[in-house]
This record gives structure tokens, sequence and C-alpha cells, in this order.
């Protein structure tokens, strides 16, 4: 295993971000937020992706109808949102690269798997059953469950709490900077994930984080060439 300094077997739980850490989607979910507000004549404001980081599912559509004085209501627009992106979740969204090697690791080492992530349950699912690695999660927590969004540490606590294991022995894998603190803030070892969508924070990422990948090649050394 060559990420310096970091040994898998230290920990008895992996737990993941999903969307920009477990699978590459965040290109998609910039895509429905600009396509939403659309259909109500709003251009979608250059910031919102930042002003959004971090918010669970829920607080999310709270925000939009809020910031945007939406007519639909919090469900309608969860709602909305799920339609939308439930074709690109089964047909569009990958796995990061090595990821399913990685999987394959922690499960012959018995290491339990989980996923907190602030996307909806069904789209979580979803994504995860077109990979058909959803039975290897033994613990699956969104943002329409956990309502106090990242950085609060609530959701990997959670997490943590259903998977047996002490935070000091969650290795948790995140691509935002509100991630990053939840992490931090529930007590566990943060590796910061590479991702397109968030390469203008890298350095906060890098600072915030105990470690930083590229992508999950470097657990196994099983790349192709």
């Amino acid at each position: 295993m060559s990420i310096k300094g970091l040994n898998i077997d230290d920990f008895e739980a992996v737990i993941f971000d999903l969307d920009g850490s477990l699978v590459d989607s965040m290109w998609m979910w910039k895509a429905i937020d600009i396509e939403y507000l659309d259909s109500f004549g709003i251009k979608a404001p250059v910031t919102l992706q930042k002003d959004i980081g971090g918010r669970s599912f829920v607080e999310t559509a709270i925000y939009f109808k809020e910031r945007f004085n939406l007519p639909d209501s919090i469900e309608e627009i969860g709602n909305a949102w799920n339609e939308m992106a439930m074709d690109k979740y089964t047909h569009e969204v990958p796995l990061k690269d090595g990821v399913p090697e990685f999987l394959d690791l922690c499960s012959q080492k018995g290491i339990r798997l989980g996923i907190a992530s602030s996307n909806s349950t069904q789209l979580i699912e979803k994504v995860l059953e077109s990979h058909g690695i959803k039975d290897l999660f033994l613990s699956i927590k969104s943002g329409t469950e956990i309502l106090k969004g990242k950085p609060a540490p609530d959701i990997y606590l959670t997490v943590a709490f259903e998977l047996s294991a002490s935070p000091e022995k969650c290795l948790v894998f995140e691509d935002l900077v509100d991630g990053i603190k939840a992490a931090r803030n529930a007590g566990m070892t943060v590796v910061a994930v590479s991702d397109d969508y968030s390469r203008h924070s890298d350095d906060e990422k890098k600072a915030l984080s105990d470690y930083y990948i590229e992508d999950f090649w470097g657990f196994t050394d099983e790349k192709e060439v």
C-alpha cells in the first residue's frame, strides 16, 4: 500500500461520502441546478455550488425555495431533483478510479463499509445498485435522514455507530471542504479525494485533511498500464 503514512489495517471502518468521493457525479448536480432554476426563468448564480456545499438534501431544497422564492414545496423540489438525477445515476455516473479494487481490499480485510452522503436515500441506493455494490455497505445515511448537514459531524457519527466503530477507528473519504470538516469534527481520519469540481479548493482540502489522493489505485497498486 503506497499511500505514505496510511495503513488501512489501522481502521475498523471506512466511510465514504458519495458524490465526488465514491462516484464521479458532481458535474451532474451542477447541470441539474442550472436546468431546474431555468425552468422558473432564473439564471443560476455563479457561486451557487459553493453556496450550497455540504448542505443536506433537505437543507438545499429549503435554501433554493427561500433564496429563489420558488412556488414549489420542499417535497416537490426534492422530487423534481430525484427525477432529473435518476437516469443519470443509472447510466452516466461512473465510480471513481480504483474504487472497485479498493472495496475488494476492504472486504478481504474485514473492514466495515458505510456511506455518509448529503444526497437523498433514493439516489444513493440507485447509483450503488447500478454498480452492484449496494450490499457491501452496512450503513447508508443520507441528507434526507440526517437533517443537520456537513460540516456538522452528525451523519458521520451516526454511520460509525451503526458500524459499531469508534470515531478514531474510522477512515473517511471526502471531496468537499465542508465534508472534510464534518469528518474531522467527528474525530475521524480524513482522506481528501481529488475531484475536478472542487479543484479550486485543493489547497484548503489538503490543509484540512490527513491525506490527499488523486484516485484509489495507491491502495492496491493494480492500475492497468
